[in-house]
């Protein structure tokens, strides 16, 4: 019996809302977790950070106290960091720094008519609050993908928080605080988990923590629903779900290989999505062999299983290619792989996707670390109306208007007209006012 579902839909014509029948993402309970998030946020807002304090103790069994990462323990993470992820660390936030600056857009401005000047400008946001998650991982690499593109932009105030890990004296991982200090962030706080989302979006005074204008990282589902009520108050950048790869692939695919992509992003979480679309019946029988191989010898073995049996990931054979990119659409995954022969002839027609990954040396865990792309993407079908995290998340376009009396004249009777259709005669005195003798 093979450990992941295989489904034969040749022949069939399917539905956005019937892929989605059989394909649903993992079942979530969105209500409990909201639940929690929103007494949590209310109990960080009223009790600052006594309650932080008293919740960390309850669950993790561990004081954080201080709440506020110290510029030694900075420091002290930094000098411990192996030379040898120092240097990979070093070349992630290199080349995130060069695809940020490159991905800057560009101001611009339109001369109307002569004096008639409207420009757009770019101003970064005056805060921001980014989340680490601890948990069943540690995330270096999650510290680069926010931080580098904040600080492209241009953002002033740079606030970061991840939880304390008992089997570090109830600190944030080592690492992430040693990444933080190659990167220059020095607002650090210990604090996870729903509680790190009400500080950013409250502010919690005793340890000079501000309310932030954005709140950016991903996070498990109670971390999500927090963001969703912050949203209320602040800006996020999503309400980020658990990882999900969709694999298109053609009989020229490695079966390795595929079984290897699937597996590495169903070593996130018990709720990852792997599924893998194919016009191939050989290739699929193939990858379902592998994945029953290759899983056996996996350090976290139980959490891959649990992931590819679950509902949310499937070995999946259509009719053809171009079925599978229609599949897909619908689908919106957060990372899609193609891996088929010339995936490059296919990609123009690739409308919903986080990100893209051409080829056998594109793999999905390449973007997540050192690619130069960044690792915060739309989930759970986002992808439809959404993009990834980057520099435009950190900035706010703004018109400029720069009229002169002569090019304003030119509307002295057109402006009141129009404003008189809205019955909005006021707006009309404002403009014909200026040109009374």
């Amino acid at each position: 019996m093979s450990m992941i579902r295989e489904l034969d839909l040749r022949g069939s014509t399917l539905s956005e809302s019937e892929i989605a029948r059989l394909i649903p993402r993992a079942k979530l309970d969105i209500t409990s977790a909201m639940d929690i998030a929103s007494s949590v946020m209310d109990s960080v807002r009223s009790g600052g950070s006594s309650y932080i304090r008293e919740l960390t103790k309850q669950l993790d069994d561990f004081d954080p106290e201080p709440l506020r990462v110290s510029k030694q323990e900075l420091t002290d993470a930094l000098k411990q960091l192996s030379p040898e992820l120092k240097l990979a660390i070093t070349v992630s936030i290199e080349r995130n720094r060069k695809v940020s600056e490159a991905s800057m857009p560009k101001e611009f401005s339109v001369e109307l008519s002569p004096g008639a000047i409207v420009s757009q400008r770019y101003v970064p946001m005056d805060s921001v609050g980014l989340y680490v998650p601890g948990g069943k991982a540690v995330y270096p690499s999650s510290v680069v993908m926010n931080v580098v593109p904040a600080q492209v932009a241009g953002v002033s105030n740079i606030f970061l928080a991840s939880p304390g890990q008992k089997q570090f004296g109830g600190r944030p991982h080592p690492t992430v605080l040693a990444t933080a200090a190659m990167l220059g962030v020095e607002k650090v706080f210990c604090i996870g988990g729903p509680a790190a989302i009400a500080s950013f979006t409250y502010g919690v005074q005793e340890i000079d923590l501000p309310p932030v204008r954005l709140i950016t990282g991903p996070g498990n589902a109670y971390v999500a629903a927090a963001k969703k009520i912050a949203r209320q108050q602040v800006a996020i950048d999503s309400e980020a779900g658990t990882t999900e790869i969709l694999i298109i692939a053609d009989q020229s695919a490695n079966p390795k290989l595929v079984a290897a992509d699937l597996i590495s992003q169903a070593e996130h979480d018990e709720a990852a999505a792997a599924v893998l679309v194919s016009d191939s019946a050989e290739l699929i029988s193939q990858v379902a062999l592998e994945l029953a191989d290759q899983v056996k010898g996996q350090k976290h073995s139980t959490r891959i299983k649990q992931a590819l049996i679950g509902q949310q990931s499937a070995l999946v054979l259509v009719d053809s290619i171009d079925k599978a990119i229609e599949l897909a659409n619908s689908y919106a995954t957060e990372h899609l792989q193609l891996m088929v022969a010339n995936p490059e002839t296919v990609l123009g027609q690739i409308r919903n996707a986080g990100a893209v990954f051409l080829g056998d040396y594109s793999p999905v865990s390449l973007g997540d670390y050192l690619a130069g792309s960044n690792h915060v993407l739309p989930t759970g079908g986002a992808a439809k109306f959404s993009s990834g995290l980057g520099v435009h998340t950190f900035l706010r376009p703004q018109q400029v208007i720069n009229y002169s009396r002569a090019a304003l004249s030119e509307f002295s009777e057109a402006l009141p007209l129009f404003a008189a259709a809205e019955d909005l005669p006021a707006h009309g005195e404002a403009v014909s006012k200026r040109f009374e003798d």
